[in-house]
């Protein structure tokens, strides 16, 4: 029967849409596999954590090309997660305003051959908020499943006055850097 080799497969440890829609959009055949891990809070800095918690994803699941990632919100060397709630959406949604933060977006690629774990940061600069326009973003729930209580691809991106550096960390996914980790290794969309 000829010796055609079976195509290659991604496989996603994550359940964010947001990442699965970057994937598809440059045609990687993805198989998506949230990993099951719970994101608590370790007692590590912003870029550990985000690469702890990449890795944990990764290691969480089977399949020869694996691929996870991390988000994490920085303000201040204090780590902001998704928010628990709707309160504590508008507080972070506060202590943003009016001020630049840092996006650490941690990579987790497992090859047949190799891993890959490294982090990339981008700093975002919000623009001063109403509280009337707090109420706003955080009353559409879009933050509610977001690091730092916002997305910047979304209704968020009314509240951003700038971003220095890759657009697609912020976003949650670096996608030229894992593009050109993958093409190096021979796997393309």
């Amino acid at each position: 029967m000829g010796g055609r080799e079976a195509p290659l497969v991604l496989t996603l440890a994550s359940g964010s849409p947001r990442r699965r829609a970057l994937l598809e959009a440059l045609g990687y055949p993805l198989r998506v596999v949230p990993p099951g891990v719970v994101e608590e809070p370790l007692a590590l800095p912003p870029q550990e954590l985000a690469l702890a918690l990449a890795r944990r994803k990764g290691e969480a699941v089977a399949g020869e090309w694996v691929l996870a990632a991390d988000t994490v919100v920085e303000l201040e060397g204090r780590s902001l997660g998704k928010p628990k709630d709707l309160e504590e959406n508008y507080t972070f949604l506060r202590w943003l305003s009016g001020r630049e933060h840092r996006v650490h977006t941690a990579l987790y690629l497992r090859t047949p051959k190799d891993l890959v774990v490294e982090v990339h940061t981008a700093k975002v600069r919000f623009r001063p908020l109403s509280e009337e326009e707090i109420a706003w973003y955080v009353g559409s729930g879009e933050g509610l499943d977001k690091a730092g209580g916002y997305g910047a691809q979304g209704l968020g991106m009314a509240l951003l006055e700038g971003v220095e550096g890759d657009f697609y960390t912020v976003v949650g996914l670096p996608v030229a850097r894992v593009f050109a980790l993958l093409w190096a290794r021979g796997f393309r969309p």
